[in-house]
């Protein structure tokens, strides 16, 4: 069966880019949501951007959500927005797509940024939508990021869907095209090198095609009006918020605008869950105190939690192991690292879920936070701090994403991550939402 593109919950967009000469290497910053609890990080991106046109101009880090000058910071944002679209920093190409090489830490891999159908999209809890969340939406993380695009003119993407297309039918063939390479660069901060090259509305034909006969597998799979199409990967909460943002100003719009508004759509890159370049990193726990409960205090309030939730819990010796069934998760605090058992877990079904029940409800008391950090040595990095805690968590096999979210719903926030946060995606490309 022949489908158009609204039926993948997909839209052609035209794409915004630097105007020719900028260097690429300055203009392509890291996902906001990366380095959160490294200020270093941002402060050093901040120096080697310097005065040139950069895509750090135009979004918020989320290490400043919450300051004192959060508001100030997004005017500036929304100022440079304006600027880049007047004075012609950024060019509007006809519609069509990015076909985008990465290579970062030994890996290459290969994705398609495009245009996703918000009102494909629902991340509620039991959704049945084609694109699908992949983990359990905290609903109160979305308002201060509604701050940032609400009324914003512009968006960028680094938004990561995934679809299961094991034959690779749909994004790699165009690899094979006679496409006009636009960009071709170095990445900074060890964010490896990127190459992207625009993929004109015409030459889709065959992808539409190919996305045809996998919708089609879909509905024999799945059954009609239970297709999973498209899983996220990364950026579950920024297309979260932009769906808030769409639900806000649709209700002011006629049906036939509706059918064309830009903020119903969302600009991301899609990429083939089957990609040998992409890899599922675990997402690991910092806790960090909020109280006088600190350390080896705040991780005994913790094993207590934990053996609440789950019957029994205990801490070990570095490497100790679970019983068949059970958890062990690697603690670090200080310099002394140890191992929390949990024998017959009752509150998850996997250890980031078991672990994230007992971690909430010390945040929730007040007598915690925490953060989700990419990488080991970051983790061991922030552990070392007085009174801190860092957790360890095993990765997630990428082949037991479909089948897991079609089956299960959500997963516990945070299970995965693709790759470590210097391979997340970097902004390049923009869309405007006006």
């Amino acid at each position: 069966m022949a489908y158009d593109w609204k039926d993948f919950g997909l839209h052609i967009p035209q794409i915004m880019l630097p105007k020719e000469g900028t260097d690429y290497g300055k203009w392509a910053v890291v996902a906001c949501d990366q380095f959160t609890s490294q200020p270093e990080y941002w402060e050093e991106t901040e120096s080697i951007v310097g005065d040139a046109p950069s895509t750090l101009r135009l979004m918020l880090p989320e290490l400043y959500l919450g300051s004192e000058d959060e508001e100030q910071r997004i005017a500036a944002v929304r100022e440079a927005m304006d600027k880049y679209t007047a004075d012609g920093t950024l060019r509007t190409l006809e519609p069509g797509c990015m076909l985008v090489r990465r290579e970062a830490e030994g890996r290459s891999r290969l994705g398609l940024v495009i245009s996703v159908d918000l009102e494909a999209y629902d991340y509620n809890k039991g959704s049945q939508s084609l694109i699908r969340a992949t983990e359990g939406t905290v609903i109160e993380r979305i308002p201060p990021r509604l701050r940032i695009r609400r009324g914003a003119p512009l968006e960028m993407p680094h938004i990561m869907i995934l679809i299961d297309d094991p034959d690779h039918t749909v994004i790699e063939p165009l690899e094979q095209l006679d496409l006009e390479c636009v960009y071709d660069t170095d990445l900074m901060q060890d964010g490896g090198h990127v190459c992207g090259k625009f993929v004109p509305e015409a030459k889709l034909d065959g992808m539409k095609a190919a996305l045809s006969a996998l919708m089609d597998k879909a509905v024999d799979r799945y059954g009609a009006g239970h297709v999973i199409f498209q899983a996220m990967g990364d950026g579950n909460h920024s297309l979260a918020t932009a769906k808030a943002g769409w639900e806000e100003i649709k209700k002011d719009l006629t049906a036939e605008e509706i059918e064309t508004h830009p903020a119903r759509f969302a600009l991301c890159e899609i990429e083939n869950v089957y990609d040998a370049g992409i890899i599922f990193e675990p997402i690991h726990r910092v806790v960090f105190p909020s109280s006088e409960i600190k350390g080896a205090a705040l991780l005994d309030k913790l094993i207590e939690q934990l053996a609440e939730q789950n019957g029994s819990a205990s801490l070990a010796d570095k490497g100790a192991t679970a019983a068949e069934g059970g958890f062990a998760i690697p603690v670090i605090c200080g310099d002394t690292e140890q191992t929390i058992v949990i024998g017959a877990p009752a509150s998850s079904k996997l250890a980031v879920g078991a672990l994230q029940n007992g971690i909430d409800v010390l945040v929730q008391s007040g007598t915690a936070e925490v953060d989700y950090i990419h990488g080991e040595k970051a983790v061991r990095d922030l552990a070392a701090k007085d009174g801190n805690l860092g957790f360890l968590l095993p990765a997630m096999d990428k082949f037991d994403l479909f089948p897991a979210v079609a089956a299960d719903g959500a997963l516990p926030r945070k299970t995965f991550s693709m790759g470590e946060a210097n391979e997340k995606r970097y902004y390049i490309e923009a869309r405007s939402l006006v």
